[in-house]
Parts: C-alpha cells; structure tokens; sequence
C-alpha cells in the first residue's frame, strides 16, 4: 500500500480528488476505521480518482490501512488513551493538501482536525461532505457531560450547515439529526458486508470444543469494544435472569477494551476470547446461536449485521444502531434499551427453542444479503459526482489552493 507524502503526477491530474479528514483511521480498529479502510480502498481502484486521508495515527497501529495517510498531530483521549484527539493540520499536513489540491473534502468527524478542513475548503472554494459515524450525544450520559447536550447540537447544527451532503447511516440517525435542525442535504450511506466472510457455514464444531463448549450447548454470543457505552452494564443482570429462569446457556464474549477485567469480575461463567479478527472472529459469530447486542449509541449496528449475516437471530436495544436492521419477530427483536426484563422476554423463548432460532436465523443472513460492500461504496462515488458537477457560486471566484494559506 502507498505511503509516501509525495503528492505524485497521477494523484494531481486526476479528475476527482478526494481529502478525506477523519478522528480515526488506523490506530484503532473500530467499526468507523473499517468502514473508512474500505471506502478509500474502492476509491484509490477507480482510475479516475484519486484520495488522500489525514488522520491521527501512532506507532504501532491497529490497522495496515488502506491508501496514503498523511498523519497530522493528536493526543490521547484522557481516560481513554484507546482514542486519539486531533489537534488540527500541521504544516506538513498543510503542504501535503496544499499540493494534493483536493477537488473535495470529506470530513468525517467534526473535531478540531474537522473544523480546520472545513475552514480550509471554504477559503479555497471547495466543496464539503460529510459523513456521520459517531452519536455524539448518546455517549454524553456515560461521562457525566449530558449538560453540555445543548451545546454539542448548537456545534453540530452550525458544523453540518457548511456542507452540502450529509452521509448516515440509517433512517433511524437522519430523523435524530432533522429532530435537532440538521436537515439540509442527508443522504443515506449504509455499511456494508462481505457476506462470503460472515456466512453459517463457518460454524465450527472443533472451535467451539476448544473453549469448552459442548456440542448441544446453545451459544448467546455478544461483539463489541468493552467499553461501558456499549451497554454492557446490562449484561450480567440480564444473565442473572436467564438463569433464574433455567435457562441452559452458555455467554460468549468476544472483544477487548478497558472494561473488560470488571465484566469477568461480573460474569466469571462467560467464555472472554478477547479481540478476534478475520477468519476467527467470522467463526466465533457462526459457532454461536443467537446474538445480543445492547448497545444504543451505534449510529449504526456494524456488529449486529455481522451476527445476521452469520445466520444468527438477533435481540437488539431498540436504538437507532440496530433498529433499521432488525424485523422484529421475523429476524430477532428489538427491547428498550436498559430493560433487563425485556431483553429477557425475547431471549427466553429463543434459547430454549431450537426451531425458533433456525427460523429466524435463516431470515437475518437472508436480510443481510442486501447489504453488500460494491453497492454501497459504489453510492458515494454517485453522490461525490453530483456535488462535483453542481454550479456553485464558489465554483466561479475560487483560487488556487497555493495562493491561500492553509
């Protein structure tokens, strides 16, 4: 994959640049990155394209990331060095774009690196996209910030006016942001799935027996970074009233993060793999039975589609994460979020009755199937072309990017 910082002949004279100026790209190996890492590796294949990503990144990253990054400078989030803040666009940075002369920037978190882009496209003339990846304010309640809710949406309500596409994820996200006056130029943008790695037939008896799990035993699999945002305090509560109830099941945790030595603590009978990628992670999901995921600050439920595709029934917070992915008592349920007896109430039946998880299985990883990765990042090519050939007034009176001062 290319690194270097040199802006070559053929990135200049393509006709459609594209900076991409993003919170995280490598460093950490969320479901914001990967979507990232695919959109720019479908770019950097199409000829007549060529793109450019700034974004924080460290050492050692978690990602061998697709396309050129142009590192800018950040430090880690406090309490959660996991994270980087960006601290805006160094004078490398500042250069390297100057040079790369984007004929659009997308800006997919609107942090300080953000704001100096967005700023940046507006004294060049160029045209701004974004897309919204992260619920900003449901993660307020779980730092204590919920005050500052007002605010955050003041911020994103004057951030998101300057740009004329804004990409969601799902219906369920662009009815929250027209709620709160974002309503100008949403446009949808699902993610994707590779339904030849997430598929039933990956469920592996021999795996399942490694970490002691019986052949008849009925596997409630969770995904997901632990962290507390996640939903994850109603996890052992939850397992509690499984068991009042009889229920003869087994827990299957899979991920890693900061909260994890407390939910062992929590659930000491649940089988922790830590964090799985590629082919064994795709295991881990088919080898399981049904999946549970309570999480209500996804803008979008990366996880949850991967578990369908898998051919696993889902049991789901009603949140806008899962929400346009679920069909209630067809592919699994959907409970308000927090209710312990709710999630409880759907997933009694489900593990106790294997015809009912083979009949709503089959229906997720049918309903997964519409959700393939060309069509989708095929999309946002259309969409770039559609700003890129509307007349803009800027269009006219825009100079050069070398005679204005990044």
């Amino acid at each position: 994959m290319p690194t270097s910082l040199a802006v070559r002949p053929d990135e200049a004279a393509a006709p459609k640049r594209v900076a991409l100026f993003a919170g995280a790209y490598n460093h950490i190996a969320d479901g914001v990155s990967l979507t990232l890492n695919r959109l720019v590796a479908h770019l950097d294949a199409q000829d007549d394209t060529a793109v450019r990503v700034f974004a924080p990144t460290v050492e050692e990253p978690a990602l061998n990331h697709a396309g050129t990054l142009c590192p800018v400078p950040s430090l880690p989030a406090p309490g959660r060095p996991e994270y980087r803040l960006s601290l805006g666009l160094s004078r490398e940075a500042k250069a390297v774009l100057r040079d790369f002369d984007p004929t659009i920037f997308h800006i997919a978190t609107p942090d300080m690196l953000g704001f100096h882009a967005l700023q940046t496209a507006r004294r060049w003339g160029r045209p701004v996209v974004a897309s919204y990846h992260t619920h900003f304010s449901s993660y307020l309640k779980y730092y204590h910030l919920m005050a500052i809710e007002p605010l955050l949406w003041q911020y994103l309500r004057t951030f998101y006016a300057q740009c004329e596409h804004i990409y969601v994820p799902s219906s369920a996200m662009a009815d929250i942001l027209r709620a709160h006056g974002i309503t100008e130029g949403l446009r949808r943008w699902e993610r994707g799935i590779d339904t030849q790695r997430f598929h039933p037939n990956h469920r592996s008896m021999a795996w399942r027996r490694e970490r002691g799990i019986a052949d008849d035993d009925v596997v409630l699999c969770f995904v997901s970074r632990l962290v507390w945002e996640k939903g994850l305090a109603l996890l052992p509560q939850l397992w509690q009233v499984l068991q009042e109830r009889d229920v003869d099941a087994r827990l299957l945790i899979v991920g890693d993060g900061p909260a994890r030595a407390d939910l062992e603590d929590a659930l000491p009978t649940a089988h922790f793999t830590g964090f799985l990628s590629g082919k064994e992670l795709a295991t881990a999901y088919a080898s399981s039975d049904a999946f549970v995921f309570p999480s209500d600050t996804e803008t979008f439920g990366n996880v949850t589609l991967e578990a369908m595709a898998s051919g696993l029934p889902t049991v789901c917070a009603d949140a806008v994460g899962s929400r346009d992915l679920v069909d209630e008592g067809s592919t699994g349920a959907l409970c308000p979020p927090g209710n312990v007896r709710a999630f409880a109430e759907a997933l009694v039946p489900l593990l106790t009755d294997a015809d009912m998880r083979t009949t709503m299985g089959r229906a997720a990883h049918e309903r997964a199937q519409s959700y393939t990765w060309a069509a989708l990042l095929q999309r946002m090519d259309g969409y770039y072309d559609d700003v890129l050939n509307r007349p803009r007034a800027a269009d006219i009176a825009s100079a050069a990017p070398a005679s204005h001062p990044a």
